[in-house]
């Protein structure tokens, strides 16, 4: 048999493969991957969670930058801009963010108001007629014709000329501030008399018919009515004047130790604040800027669920390591009394606590602690069943073999493995106490306003009293939170299942 194989394969075929050479293991040609890099792989790839981090960044960012930077704080409530649509006197130029109220069913007596604020100061308040509608009625026997008109107009420039009082010191002030800059504050003055008494708008500084429409010259143009009563006039005006003035206009009439006079309001808030008015996201009723206000409330909301989250955790990692590892009566009687912590309603607890506590530690502290009183059960239950899950794998019986105490086979075994899920849970757990603190300043039942200077729910519940008048106030805080709601649930839920390491490598 060997003879018959000698003859078919020639000696010379025979070889050793790797003669005079040493064999050892190849090197890996590929990385080993961590648990968190694969994790990272399997998160990318889901496109909602990533979009949601991307937009929770942006909402996180703003909070933190925009009171910052703001020309605006929480202190800052103009009285007259109340429930002002948004305005920016740069973008208005491009025809948004101008201030836009509407304002239907304008007579003719309206109307000649709106142009005559334009022609005083400038400021043309009428952005576009909507609409024009005829209609007629009944006047000394005859039928006249009427209109009405369906309106745009910029709020800001709309409310034109206001009545102030001042002190003689205020009112020089105001005078050499107007040299200074060139800038027209204030007009000359116009008594109820001097129009027949028909009205005492301060936008009326025109001649009247008595039907209350504006009385035109052989021109067309409107007829000043301006006093020229010096007898009444108030301190002496030494300032800008208004175009067409003959040097007989008074510019202010005396009032009991102090000056009355007509300003345009939109020039006194650059004199008072140093700027024109910028409101991105419009006013509220307090006449805060709503664009630095969400800020602010948002900040302080994602510092305390934060806050609140750690707690808990904290808490709730201890509490259900303990009766995930020792189980048996202890788990039974924490678990009892886990179950009577549960039944208490969480809003009878701040009330509770807000009636009581907050007198003695304040409103934040008390607040705070009704959340901590029960939000660390659910993360004790979650504790409780990952260490139910490990404590009977390979890798703890060998520690324990080897001497490890309790205390090592917990918290250096097998908390650190449960880490992922619990972890991951906290960005659940952030939603649910913003949404609970919002709740529970809408309704009014804690009021963080002095420590926080205001909270979304603040900001919803002022804005819910002028939903029909003003609907940019309740609107822009329900979007952020809203958006705030919705991306913190989609990033949670991304990362919870990004973390589970059954899922390990499936997508490879």
């Amino acid at each position: 048999m060997t003879d018959m194989m000698n003859e078919r394969i020639p000696a010379e075929k025979f070889a050793f493969v790797q003669e005079n050479e040493r064999l050892h293991d190849k090197e890996l040609q590929t990385r080993a991957r961590s648990f968190f890099a694969d994790a990272m792989i399997r998160f990318s790839k889901n496109k909602s969670s990533v979009i949601a981090a991307w937009i929770l960044l942006f909402l996180v960012l703003y909070a933190v930058f925009v009171p910052l930077f703001s020309q605006y704080t929480v202190n800052d409530k103009d009285p007259m801009y109340v429930n002002y649509p948004p305005f920016s006197p740069f973008f208005s130029q491009f025809g948004f963010l101008n201030g836009t109220k509407t304002m239907d069913s304008q007579n003719d007596k309206a109307m000649a108001i709106w142009k005559g604020i334009g022609i005083e100061t400038g400021m043309n308040p009428i952005i576009r007629i909507r609409g024009t509608h005829e209609t007629e009625e009944k006047k000394r026997g005859q039928m006249v014709k009427r209109y009405i008109y369906d309106l745009e107009v910029n709020a800001y420039y709309a409310l034109g000329i206001v009545y102030r009082n001042f002190s003689y010191t205020d009112y020089q002030k105001l005078q050499d501030w107007q040299n200074e800059t060139g800038i027209q504050v204030i007009y000359p003055y116009v008594d109820a008399e001097d129009i027949g008494g028909i009205s005492d708008n301060s936008n009326i500084w025109f001649k009247m018919n008595s039907d209350g429409t504006a009385l035109l010259d052989a021109e067309g143009n409107y007829i000043p009515a301006y006093s020229t009563r010096s007898d009444r006039a108030g301190a002496p005006y030494n300032s800008l004047r208004l175009a067409g003035d003959p040097g007989d206009w008074v510019y202010s009439t005396a009032k009991a130790g102090s000056v009355q006079c007509r300003i345009l309001y939109y020039n006194y808030y650059i004199y008072l604040n140093g700027h024109e008015p910028s409101y991105l996201m419009g006013t509220n009723v307090m006449g805060l800027d709503l664009f630095t206000a969400i800020g602010l409330g948002a900040r302080f909301s994602l510092i305390f669920a934060i806050l609140v989250s750690a707690i808990n955790l904290s808490i709730g990692a201890v509490y259900g390591s303990i009766q995930g590892y020792y189980g048996g009566a202890i788990d039974m009687t924490l678990d009892r009394i886990s179950d009577i912590l549960s039944g208490v309603p969480f809003v009878v607890v701040t009330t509770l606590f807000q009636l009581h506590l907050a007198q003695k530690v304040g409103v934040v502290p008390s607040f705070l602690f009704a959340f901590v009183l029960t939000g660390w059960i659910g993360m004790a239950a979650l504790t409780r069943k990952q260490f139910y899950r490990f404590k009977s794998q390979e890798f703890v019986l060998a520690a324990r073999t080897l001497g490890a105490g309790d205390g090592r086979l917990m918290f250096k075994h097998i908390f650190p493995n449960a880490i992922g899920t619990i972890i991951t849970s906290c960005a659940l757990v952030i939603p649910g106490v913003i949404n609970s603190e919002t709740s529970m300043t809408y309704l009014g039942i804690v009021d963080l306003s002095t420590y926080a200077g205001t909270t979304i729910g603040t900001l919803l519940s002022q804005g819910n009293a002028a939903t029909t008048t003003a609907p940019h106030a309740m609107l822009y805080p329900s979007i952020f939170l809203g958006l705030l709601m919705i991306c913190f649930n989609l990033f949670g839920n991304g990362l919870r299942d990004a973390f589970n390491p059954t899922t390990r490598g499936v997508d490879d």
